[in-house]
């Protein structure tokens, strides 16, 4: 499949990738083995994002509530993410991708936090696609963190209560600096956002697949693209 009209691609693409432990299930697997095939899933679609020009993706990768899975569960992503992160820095760097983390990673390993700093360093250069891993993440507790940040101000006397605008809380959340997502993508039949990007996310254009994370090919991206650009030209955007 060919991407046709390249001029109205979304600058900024956002995806929950759900439907790795219901992919494992479905064969008779190991839920991490569903995990560690969804990661395989990720690197293609954030080099293939990369390589059609779109300019910012963020998955949501681990939410604040996902603590409440098995510890089992939780141990072997973390073990996944540690080990994966230095080797997917190095491929990804090669490409010109940035890596960036969004989320609490102080609630996070020493060993985790090093590895995320290794790759945030190593990338922090680069010009093409901003990738954003969205890592012990929640909406609610991103929109707290911002009203702290902005109240600390005011009692400061950096700014005035008058002053706090939209813009204001856009520059205190993690995503500062960058567009929202015109289009958010959720994977494997479920029809909610589950704290994503609920500030960034106001306007996004919303697709969701009946399809397991580690199904979700190139061909799906270009596909919900397109559907994002149809709806954009109807509303005569």
């Amino acid at each position: 499949m060919i991407l046709q009209d390249k001029n109205s691609l979304p600058k900024h693409i956002a995806i929950i990738m759900d439907g790795n432990r219901t992919w494992a299930k479905q064969k008779g697997m190991d839920p991490k083995l569903g995990h560690k095939e969804g990661a395989k899933t990720l690197e293609k679609i954030v080099r293939y994002a990369n390589k059609i020009g779109v300019q910012y993706l963020t998955v949501y990768a681990f939410s604040t509530e996902n603590w409440n899975r098995t510890k089992e569960e939780v141990g072997a992503l973390m073990l996944l993410l540690e080990n994966y992160l230095d080797d997917f820095a190095k491929r990804v760097d090669t490409e010109n991708i940035k890596i960036q983390i969004i989320g609490d990673v102080k609630g996070l390993s020493d060993r985790l936090q090093k590895s995320i700093a290794n790759a945030i360093e190593r990338t922090k250069n680069n010009t093409g696609l901003v990738f954003n891993v969205a890592f012990n993440y929640g909406g609610r507790a991103e929109i707290i963190m911002a009203t702290k940040k902005i109240a600390e101000k005011v009692k400061n006397g950096e700014m005035k209560i008058d002053d706090i605008t939209e813009e204001t809380i856009s520059n205190s959340l993690y995503t500062k600096g960058q567009p929202d997502p015109e289009l958010l993508i959720r994977t494997s039949g479920q029809i909610r956002t589950s704290g994503f990007l609920p500030w960034q996310s106001i306007y996004s254009e919303f697709v969701f697949l009946d399809k397991n994370w580690p199904d979700f090919s190139e061909e799906d991206l270009l596909e919900a693209i397109k559907e994002y650009q149809n709806r954009t030209i109807k509303k005569g955007k």
